[in-house]
């Protein structure tokens, strides 16, 4: 099964359960041991660098809707074919790949390669367990797999989720040092296949990792009065696509459009529908 809905912060996740469920078919497209903490990342080449401001769209549920005027889309790395990605392409537009790279989805054609002693607790969603980020001898040709297949559908840059693990009860041991290696991990593996990445939510982490990635995907920061911790992203002429999903436009616009984010509202399924500042 493919829950169709993505995660609040993870502190709110639990409240979210029995929300829409949809096989993964029905979404779906038919394709035609630790070391020292890395500094930052860095380009093997050009690539793809979205500015603060940019307008987008954020669908991970139901077969993808082209015609939305925006620059950029962010869409479902496994159930989005090379061919809607061309045909976005052809359009004009910048498209991003979702990927889980925090946390195990039974639902995803890999999942039988992930081993028993990675995965942890359950993370609030059917389905999915947090991963064990320190083993990063099991997790990185698993992740560059993933990756390659972005890649390989011509996707120009990749957003990972639940990439904020060790503020959360994963069942292990994780650190903020933990957290940082693996981030800047799966920064690497993007940039050297020549996509941009996005770093989601670790607003704590954000002085660090600035420099790692070249956008930041943020939900909800307006209800819980975060939105000004995104700024070094702005400041560096980073975008910040961001949503929020309770409160109305009239409620974080004005300052959003203050900060510099890439703003909407959604609904939690993260369909077609969007409202934008």
């Amino acid at each position: 099964m493919r829950r169709a809905v993505r995660r609040r912060p993870a502190r709110t996740a639990g409240l979210l359960v029995l929300l829409l469920l949809l096989v993964a078919g029905c979404s779906a497209e038919p394709d035609p041991g630790p070391s020292p903490v890395p500094g930052p990342s860095t380009s093997t080449g050009p690539r793809w660098q979205p500015r603060p401001g940019v307008a987008w769209q954020w669908q991970l549920s139901g077969r993808v809707d082209l015609s939305v005027d925006v620059p950029v889309y962010d869409v479902d790395g496994h159930t989005t074919s090379a061919a809607t990605v061309a045909a976005l392409h052809a359009r004009g537009r910048k498209v991003i790949c979702y990927l889980s790279t925090g946390a195990w989805e039974d639902f995803r054609p890999d999942s039988a390669r992930f081993p028993a002693e990675v995965l942890g607790r359950g993370n609030g969603w059917k389905g999915e367990r947090w991963l064990d980020i320190r083993r990063t001898d099991v997790l990185e040709p698993l992740m560059a797999a993933r990756l390659d297949m972005c890649r390989d559908k011509g996707f120009d840059a990749v957003e990972p989720d639940n990439m904020d693990g060790h503020l959360n009860r994963t069942g292990f041991p994780l650190t903020a040092a933990d957290q940082l290696r693996y981030n800047r991990l799966i920064a690497r593996l993007a940039h050297r296949r020549g996509m941009a990445v996005g770093l989601k939510n670790d607003l704590e982490q954000i002085p660090q990792l600035v420099k790692d990635f070249d956008f930041a995907v943020n939900e909800q920061c307006a209800e819980f009065d975060e939105c000004a911790r995104l700024t070094p992203f702005v400041r560096a002429g980073k975008a910040v696509f961001h949503v929020e999903y309770e409160l109305a436009n009239g409620e974080f616009c004005a300052q959003a459009r203050q900060l510099g984010l890439s703003s909407m509202r959604k609904r939690y399924e993260l369909g077609v529908w969007r409202s934008a500042c």
